[in-house]
């Protein structure tokens, strides 16, 4: 294979960096870079062309976003109707002749999927899972001085393998770690807090350190502590290092006032381990880590640092929308600031192991995390999914999992399995108790569940329709495996919980699955409707365009809408909390529809990231900023009767008017969680004022507005980094001429870009659009779009303009700056 040498200066440089920090003498206090980001300047083929058309590219890169929606992909709809196949992708570059008696490891966060990973046309291994992170020794195969190939086959061609879009590819970071022959294992370090107080707290810290030398050596190994980069505390031991073995050395810390790790201030410490060898330093390790207490009783609850925490959260696939899987830090950063204004404080990793950059953005954000593993075991949901690896795989991935991220402080739940189809059955329970006990081996410091579905039967059959009777008892709810009973809905049996398991705590690990397509609305609404009417069984009905209303009255027949589970949730302590099907949208499983729907209506967020009505809901009870919501629009046919629903808080009332003309008062009785109005549509402006005591709190309007005469842009940030990375999220909005929203608009928007950015994608919410992310234009659906604009290397001015044929245009400037600390 010819080299390209037109790449190796850069990657010589990266490494030769690298090299150099590491090459510290004596007791320097200076850093060693020991990881570093390998994601530059790779190529890639497609199966079909493999060896003959490569395209330059920098990770992570997923390449079923980039091809088109069809009926016949056999991931189906339900994978989001989008190719998969096999992949190629290698790198070429350079390593410096001082490489040699250094350690060289390659770490993929994440590959999907069957990767197999060659060095120099050495297999180095191969891994199935296209969720868990795994790393390789470079260095027996590695020419120092020399050329290199590392080439990477990813086989996502065996459809469907997922219930939900997967993507393919390398679609997670990729790094490059450079030590000495001596150094802290990968994953090597373990930070417990046993004892938890305001005035002090035990830190225990457990390091594997690994002596890869021919002989034996004597080691200086000392962990320290530090607290916004200022010491702690700090021990140091003398070990012997046998030669060739990994060597567990133990220290524990004292913490005086600690700084405790909340979701209101997630405070973070770090546990930095050096090594010395004859008397240099030849290794530095860093592991952040928060200092908190929890428990779960069977009474009160979930309980943060002595205080009673309602979990509120949100089940979410790994998939960025218009990104597709590429794991991007922004991207996430951006859902999480969403679900954060909703009154988000947990996330449910559904139903895999995620990114690491978003346990470390919960972990710095303040937003607990159940870190689940599996979605299935022995027995399969799909043709080719995991299962076909369970017996070969299941205990390295569950080991690598559990060591990848217990060290995070916003992990507190571990997920070994979501609606395992073995849970009815003793063998269910075997595996749950084998799986348990490994998670307890390597970190008892967190509960066990799993997600049920439900935990327990009975004869009533409005609890569950999955089933056409009631089935045995939940074997693996009954096997001691789990610490938290896990509900997967079934909410009409959570008030007979404490009669069920009287011993074990209560987690909502799954509810709600309600439907929405964000900006419709049908008449009327104070119906409920489920929706498939069974989940096995074709749904024939539904609205023509495959829309759903988003009023809160449509769920599928296993869930509820919004207000049903959280009206039971919100009144019992002993309901520890819940994680709602789900937060956003995502690609795949468009219940309760098939094709042409390509995407999901479960989410509370649309694809695109815009808000539906429900959103105001939870904002309204979960948190305490002032919330007066009043949809939907008001462009209705003329005497059209329309259902005016109001979210609101911190008011006792809301008062509407149309044209100025009072129509009544509502206050929420009871346990409502809205009010309404039914309203006879006339053109002009509706007005809601929300008072207490008598007072005015807040007044939003409504107006009818004329026809699409003009573009709105608002970008999330226009201030971004210039590190090729970063993202702005800019809506796109039809308006009239004096400004109002269009909320029926359809118009094409075609979008320019000049300077130091690029367009990396377009979407709009809508789960039936077959347009490509990847393109340069995009429809609004009901009223909106989004573009999505990535910075270039260099600092300067990015200019988006917006067209669309009669339609006023509109420009955009984001700027991107580079920071001098900046890394490529």
């Amino acid at each position: 294979m010819k080299a390209n040498r037109s790449i190796w200066p850069v990657c010589a440089g990266l490494l030769a960096l690298v090299f150099m920090s590491c090459m510290n003498t004596g007791k320097s206090k200076s850093i060693p870079v020991r990881k570093q980001p390998f994601n530059r300047d790779w190529q890639f083929c497609s199966g079909d062309t493999a060896g003959v058309s490569w395209h330059k590219l920098n990770l992570p890169h997923d390449w079923s976003i980039e091809g088109e929606f069809n009926k016949d992909h056999p991931a189906t709809f339900s994978g989001g109707a989008l190719p998969g196949g096999i992949g190629y992708y290698k790198k070429e570059f350079n390593v410096p002749s001082g490489y040699a008696g250094k350690q060289v490891y390659i770490e993929f966060d994440g590959v999907y999927m069957n990767s197999e990973v060659y060095l120099n046309g050495k297999l180095l291994g191969r891994r199935p899972n296209g969720y868990i992170g795994f790393e390789y020794n470079l260095t027996p195969y590695l020419n120092v001085g020399a050329g290199n190939t590392l080439t990477v086959k990813v086989d996502n061609s065996q459809q469907p393998n997922s219930r939900w879009y997967s993507g393919s590819g390398i679609y997670r970071n990729v790094w490059l770690t450079v030590t000495g022959k001596v150094h802290v294992k990968h994953w090597g370090t373990y930070v417990t807090t046993p004892k938890v107080s305001k005035d002090q707290s035990d830190v225990h810290a457990e390091v594997e350190v690994i002596n890869n030398r021919a002989e034996d050596r004597k080691g200086v190994v000392r962990t320290i502590v530090l607290f916004k980069g200022e010491k702690v505390s700090e021990k140091e031991q003398t070990v012997t290092l046998k030669a060739g073995n990994t060597h567990l050395v133990t220290d524990d810390h004292t913490v005086k006032n600690p700084q405790l790790w909340s979701v209101e201030t997630p405070a973070l410490y770090t546990l930095e381990t050096e090594i010395y060898v004859d008397d240099r330093l030849v290794d530095r390790h860093r592991t952040p880590f928060g200092i908190r207490s929890f428990d779960f009783d069977t009474d009160k609850g979930f309980i943060l640092n002595g205080r009673q925490l309602k979990i509120r959260g949100v089940c979410n696939h790994h998939d960025l929308g218009a990104l597709g899987t590429a794991v991007n830090t922004r991207a996430l950063e951006r859902q999480l600031e969403i679900l954060r204004g909703m009154g988000v404080n947990a996330i449910r990793t559904a139903h895999n192991p995620p990114a690491p950059e978003l346990l470390e953005l919960c972990d710095k954000m303040g937003f607990l995390v159940m870190d689940e593993v599996f979605d299935m075991w022995e027995k399969g949901k799909s043709r080719y999914d995991y299962s076909l690896y369970w017996d070969e795989w299941h205990r390295q991935d569950l080991i690598d999992f559990i060591k990848r991220d217990r060290n995070h402080p916003s992990v507190f739940i571990w997920s070994i399995g979501n609606e395992i189809p073995e849970q009815w059955e003793e063998r269910g329970a075997e595996t749950g108790r084998e799986l348990s006990k490994i998670v307890r081996r390597l970190d008892d410091t967190r509960p066990v569940t799993a997600g049920m579905n439900p935990p327990i039967h009975t004869n009533n059959k409005d609890v569950t329709l999955q089933f056409d009777e009631p089935a045995t008892p939940n074997a693996l709810a009954g096997s001691g495996a789990l610490d938290l009973i896990g509900y997967n809905y079934a909410h009409r049996t959570y008030l007979q919980h404490q009669i069920n398991f009287p011993e074990t705590p209560f987690i909502a690990t799954e509810t709600t699955s309600a439907l929405a397509t964000r900006g419709y609305y049908d008449q009327r609404s104070d119906t409920v409707k489920r929706w498939p009417y069974r989940w096995d069984q074709l749904f024939l009905d539904g609205n023509p365009d495959n829309t759903v209303s988003a009023y809160d009255q449509v769920s599928a027949p296993w869930g509820s809408t919004h207000e049903e589970t959280w009206k039971i949730i919100k009144k019992h302590d002993f309901l520890s909390g819940m994680f709602i099907w789900t937060g956003f949208d995502y690609l795949g499983e468009p219940t309760p529809y098939v094709w042409p729907s390509r995407s999901s209506y479960f989410g509370v967020i649309d694809l695109a990231g815009f808000p539906k009505d429900a959103y105001y809901m939870y904002k309204s009870e979960w948190t305490d900023e002032t919330v007066l919501h009043i949809f939907p629009h008001w462009n209705w046919e003329p005497g059209r009767e329309v259902d005016i629903w109001a979210y609101y808080n911190n008011a006792d009332e809301v008062e509407l008017y149309l044209n100025g003309r009072s129509l009544g008062k509502r206050s929420k009785k009871g346990d409502d969680l809205h009010v309404m109005w039914r309203v006879p549509f006339n053109p002009g402006t509706l007005k809601a004022v929300s008072r207490k005591d008598g007072r005015d709190v807040l007044v939003k309007e409504i107006k009818t507005a004329g026809t699409a005469a003009q573009i709105q842009l608002e970008a999330d940030r226009n201030t971004i980094s210039a590190d090729s990375k970063d993202l702005s999220f800019v809506t796109v909005s039809i308006a009239d001429t004096t400004g109002n929203f269009v909320p029926t608009a359809t118009n094409r928007i075609e979008f320019e870009i000049s300077g130091p950015g690029k367009i990396v994608g377009v979407d709009n919410g809508d789960p039936t659009s077959h347009e490509s992310f990847k393109a340069k234009n995009r429809k609004a659906f009901y009223g909106k779009c989004l573009v999505i604009v990535q910075s270039a290397g260099t600092a300067g001015e990015i200019q988006l303009t917006a067209k669309s044929k009669g339609l006023k245009p509109q420009k955009l400037v984001i700027n991107t700056t580079r920071n001098r600390n900046e890394k490529d």
